[in-house]
């Protein structure tokens, strides 16, 4: 399985790819604040490529449990001048964090070449055919409800399943506006309307999701579950807990992983992908 457009080709028969998150917020869950400003958020940015990422991912708008939302103006605002001042400084793909497709043609016509989508395909009618006029891969999200109201007791009848024809139909929307079947990425969606039982199922079972037939990636790092899990562990300290998560689901079937510590993932990418697919 390949992923190749423009100058970007990735191998997914090779080696499992670390997308890092750069997120232009005040108020995300984990590092809301920290680069808020473009000269520290371009710096990180330069850091994660260093680092070993083979992508980044910039996002302006939180989407943690009740973040409130941000108009497209300002999600405009926070991160085309990010993109821009890495065009041409950074060798690896640019990936913009939206479901607005007005952030996705502004970040896309600024430097970006990918599109991540956490509604998959679903909050913005015209997401997916400017994903398709634009010919850049997209990642289709599963989410049940939306940031605001997604942790508000969110169950299922039969979780997998569930996610699986979520994910199928945002892979036909994605066809029907004429997205590149070779172009479209998996999430199931760790912590977007799930309880603790249920990312741990999600990634317990990761490798029911290959029968979707396209590249999965695993969104574990530094989240909720990880610090319930481990007695109470604020987002800032839970980096073993997130290596845990990122080496099974690896061994279960993740292609890429999103993650906030690229030195330190790429690290136990290497290591699990050796058990994996051998040294």
């Amino acid at each position: 399985m390949k992923l190749v457009w423009e100058n970007y080709k990735f191998d997914f028969s090779k080696r499992t790819y670390v997308m890092g998150i750069l997120n232009i917020t005040p108020d995300s869950f984990s590092d809301g604040g920290i680069y808020f400003d473009k000269k520290t958020a371009v710096d990180h940015a330069l850091r994660m490529q260093e680092e070993g990422a083979d992508m980044i991912d910039i996002g302006g708008e939180s989407t943690r449990p009740g973040a409130a939302k941000v108009s497209v103006k300002e999600e405009i605002r926070r991160v085309v001048p990010v993109i821009e001042a890495l065009a041409g400084r950074v060798k690896v793909p640019v990936s913009i964090d939206t479901c607005k497709s007005e952030v996705a043609i502004a970040a896309l016509s600024a430097g970006a070449s990918i599109v991540n989508d956490i509604s998959g395909l679903r909050f913005d009618k015209k997401m997916a055919e400017t994903v398709s006029r634009h010919k850049v891969p997209v990642v289709i999200m599963h989410i049940k409800g939306t940031p605001e109201n997604m942790q508000k007791g969110p169950d299922y009848e039969a979780l997998i399943p569930e996610i699986v024809d979520y994910l199928r139909g945002g892979i036909e929307l994605a066809r029907e506006a004429g997205i590149d079947d070779n172009r479209i990425i998996i999430d199931p969606g760790i912590g977007f309307g799930k309880k603790v039982e249920h990312n741990l199922e999600i990634i317990k079972r990761l490798n029911e999701f290959t029968g979707l037939g396209k590249p999965i990636l695993l969104g574990p790092s530094r989240k909720a579950f990880i610090g319930r899990i481990s007695g109470g562990l604020p987002a800032a300290e839970r980096l073993e807990g997130t290596a845990a998560a990122v080496a099974v689901g690896i061994f279960n079937g993740a292609n890429i992983i999103r993650v906030h510590d690229v030195k330190e993932m790429v690290r136990v990418a290497r290591v699990a992908d050796a058990i994996r697919r051998g040294y």
